[in-house]
């Protein structure tokens, strides 16, 4: 693949802390390799509209830190058809674009694939996500930081619920995984867990409840994924208190405050091993990939795999929570 000579980079989705550090990756490994570097501005939307603009080394200093994306980020629907796909690939070409780095989701991989598989361009992409839900890596760009925001946050809910005797629902971001609650239910010692991925009834909470109050537990936690398959932390919160008496309850809602902020260093280096990776394996010849860390070693998987395969948080994790919570 000697003859890439101008490489792209964008990010597509919902932006995730560490984009920032994979781009700036990706343009300056490309530089040291004397390749010239592109960024695509909103994503796939920006691939459409021609928003390519040169990117050097200088142009991604002092990124590394920040949260968000620099490339902007965009959900687009005209990707999805025929003809926006040949749109964007007439803007690349007329920009000289050889091959693309990809940072983002299942969304931005299902596209990246289709796209591939249209037109001859090599993509390999990089799990830009804080829902840790995309397989053939153990951890997203972005979930570290979004999991550590979130436990923070718990931190200081604990505190006046400790003060007040309380039953605090909090509701943290996942509407199709669970690893965000996973760990932050392990991480807070929350009394309960409800994920997406597993069906937990009311009366297991209620059990939970009345444990904790033969204990002389004062106060309890509970984490719900927004996209739990019972209700949001509100509905669940109201079930409680129209079923059962005794339970003064709470409902926080974290929101997107879980997607921003500095990225942790696990995110920088994860973000910064992916994006130097992803310029080698485009000059080795390596396409239609997606790049992850398994057990700290690089691992190729294809897009078709990637996004048909289903990454769930490990039942164990969820048993182990509830017998440390008692």
């Amino acid at each position: 693949m000697s003859d890439i000579k101008k490489i792209a980079v964008f990010t597509s989705g919902g932006d995730a802390p560490g984009m920032n550090a994979a781009v700036r990756a990706v343009v300056r490994t490309a530089s040291y390799h004397g390749l010239e570097c592109y960024g695509i501005y909103r994503g796939y939307e920006g691939m459409i509209n021609g928003r390519i603009r040169p990117l050097a080394t200088r142009d991604v200093g002092n990124i590394i830190q920040r949260g968000g994306t620099i490339l902007k980020t965009a959900r687009s629907m005209r990707f999805m058809t025929a003809e926006g796909r040949q749109l964007a690939y007439e803007n690349l070409k007329a920009a000289g674009i050889d091959a693309m780095v990809a940072i983002g989701g299942d969304g931005t991989f299902t596209g990246a694939h289709v796209f591939n598989q249209e037109y001859d361009i090599p993509i390999v992409g990089l799990p830009g996500t804080i829902d840790n839900d995309i397989c053939g890596t153990d951890y997203t760009i972005g979930f570290d930081t979004a999991i550590n925001t979130a436990i923070e946050a718990v931190d200081k809910i604990r505190d006046t619920a400790d003060s007040h005797s309380r039953l605090f629902f909090v509701e943290v971001m996942g509407r199709h995984s669970g690893y965000i609650a996973l760990h932050c239910g392990i991480g807070s010692g929350a009394g309960c867990i409800f994920l997406p991925e597993y069906d937990t009834p009311l009366d297991e909470l209620v059990d939970v409840l009345k444990k904790a109050n033969e204990q002389d537990k004062k106060f309890n936690m509970v984490i719900v994924a927004e996209g739990n398959a019972s209700g949001n932390a509100m509905e669940i919160a109201n079930r409680l208190n129209e079923k059962y008496d005794g339970y003064e309850s709470k409902v926080t809602i974290l929101g997107h405050m879980q997607r921003g902020g500095a990225p942790s260093c696990h995110d920088r280096v994860l973000a910064s091993r992916l994006g130097y990776s992803a310029v080698v394996e485009l000059l080795k010849g390596t396409r239609n990939m997606a790049l992850g860390i398994v057990n700290d070693e690089l691992c190729l998987t294809p897009f078709e795999e990637a996004i048909s395969q289903t990454k769930q948080p490990k039942s164990s994790l969820l048993e182990m929570a509830r017998i440390l919570s008692i």
